[in-house]
């Protein structure tokens, strides 16, 4: 009997063929040389799903960071090709490392070379040109926004660590951001080709002339482009840190506010790159595994929920877990009066932002913020004024806004504002800060100076500070020594939640 039921085994396998084995699901990479605009060889790993079919498969465009390489990606497009079956392209941004062409600081080359990628994907890697996203880090993240604007086919973006706005992040009121402008010519030249634009640009902050370099930011600023993205119902995700040195989130949640279709907005404690930096290598990573849901959502049209989550999500920049809204906060608010008082300009005190790439990271991996004793800041050279004390603490979030009544002496001054929390030692922890330039010698005018957004746990029995100096290592300061400026009244109000 069993002779016979292997007889009839056989026969029937001879017949029919031995089963195949079930494909697991997987991933396969490629590198592939890809024409951008104009024909520019761009250099990319290509990521298909296998095991899941024929296709054809969603799409993800990834551009490359400032100078960085296509390999930036390829660990998250790994983990999203094989768990949810996108076919990923991770491409070094034209100018850079092996790709053609020259930097053009997100000009329109480079952004067209966004649509060409897709183009060549549908074509080629058996992509679905009705199911595009795209996404970046930094300089890649701006691209993926600019790119949503111009080409219909992008149907969702996950913007990490981006600007929105150029002009105010190497700019902002007016003040040029030293050590970012510095990192960023400095790791082009290393890594890539400047075109002309970043020459002239380099040759404009070398001659003291950065106002002349502020009318190419509209053209490189999704800020400029909100109406093309809303019209395009592009579904947009950004993520962002609180102490980003390079992107500052003050423009990322104004242009989110401006935002009509499907948002959401991560903001947490770290510097440029840092939040999402480990889950780019596949990784486990909050920031990542967000992006992942939100193109599931809106590119694959997966129903996973994330669309009913409260879309504001802040995690506070010295540590906590996620506070959730719907929309920017808008709570009660404390106002400080700040008294008169004169300080003498030009000369530093203990007071900074801190470094960029470095302060920032510190707080956001290992929470040890930029600090300073209050004791030691020299009331000669900066203003200091103390804030209310909070016995049972109390959560600061949102953006603290300055209203500064000061007569400078000297034609042109650079003004910096801290915002401290302080211990009973009077040590300080830098909660937010930011510059502005005052011109005009001998005349008394009032300021409007919006600080940075933050969401910062004060803890019980400290207080706050707002300290004021005219030097920070961090910006082109543009204070004479041996000039005054004079405050009258002015108020800080402090936003709570």
């Amino acid at each position: 009997m069993r002779r016979s039921l292997v007889l009839v085994l056989v026969l029937l396998t001879s017949l029919l063929g031995a089963p195949a084995a079930i494909a697991a699901p997987g991933h396969q990479i490629s590198y592939k040389t890809i024409p951008g605009a104009g024909g520019t060889s761009l250099k990319a790993f290509v990521v298909e799903p296998t095991g899941q079919g024929d296709g054809p498969f969603p799409l993800l465009v990834m551009p490359s960071s400032w100078a960085v390489p296509d390999i930036e990606y390829v660990g998250a497009a790994a983990k999203l090709a094989k768990q949810s079956g996108y076919v990923v392209v991770s491409y070094t941004s034209r100018g850079f490392w092996d790709s053609g062409g020259e930097i053009d600081i997100a000009g329109p080359d480079t952004v067209g070379d966004v649509s060409k990628v897709i183009d060549w994907a549908i074509a080629n890697a058996k992509a679905d040109g009705t199911k595009v996203g795209a996404a970046g880090i930094s300089y890649g993240a701006g691209q993926s926004l600019l790119a949503a604007a111009n080409d219909r086919r992008v149907k969702a973006v996950a913007a990490l660590s981006t600007w929105t706005d150029l002009a105010r992040s190497l700019y902002p009121n007016n003040t040029v951001n030293k050590q970012a402008v510095e990192v960023l010519l400095a790791a082009g030249k290393a890594t890539g080709r400047p075109g002309p634009v970043l020459q002239e640009a380099e040759d404009a902050y070398r001659d003291g002339r950065f106002w002349e370099v502020v009318p190419i930011s509209a053209g490189r600023s999704a800020a400029s482009k909100i109406a093309q993205i809303n019209a395009n119902g592009t579904a947009v995700m950004i993520g962002n840190a609180w102490n980003d040195g390079i992107f500052a989130p003050g423009q990322v949640a104004d242009f989110y506010a401006k935002l009509t279709g499907p948002k959401r907005l991560m903001l947490s404690p770290g510097d440029h790159a840092t939040a999402e930096l480990f889950g780019a290598a596949g990784l486990p990573n909050e920031i990542w595994e967000s992006a992942g849901r939100w193109f599931d959502r809106y590119v694959k049209g997966t129903a996973n929920g994330i669309d009913a989550e409260q879309p504001v999500q802040l995690k506070p920049n010295n540590g906590g877990t996620w506070r959730k809204f719907g929309a920017w906060p808008a709570g009660s608010a404390d106002t400080m009066q700040l008294d008169g008082r004169r300080i003498h300009a030009g000369w530093g005190t203990v007071a900074d932002s801190g470094t960029i790439l470095l302060s920032g990271a510190l707080q956001g991996f290992l929470n040890i913020p930029t600090g300073v004793a209050l004791p030691f800041i020299d009331r000669n050279l900066a203003g200091v004024w103390g804030g209310p004390d909070y016995p049972r603490g109390a959560t600061i979030a949102g953006t603290p806004k300055l209203k500064l009544t000061v007569t400078p002496s000297a034609e042109t001054t650079t003004l910096f504002a801290y915002l401290y929390e302080v211990g009973p030692l009077g040590l300080g922890a830098l909660i937010t800060h930011k510059p502005v330039k005052v011109t005009g010698a001998g005349r008394t005018q009032t300021l409007d100076v919006e600080l940075e957004p933050t969401v910062w746990n004060v803890d019980s029995g400290n207080r706050l500070a707002l300290v004021i100096d005219t030097v920070d290592p961090r910006y082109l300061t543009e204070s004479a020594r041996g000039s005054t400026v004079t405050f009258g009244p002015s108020s800080l109000t402090v936003p709570k939640a």
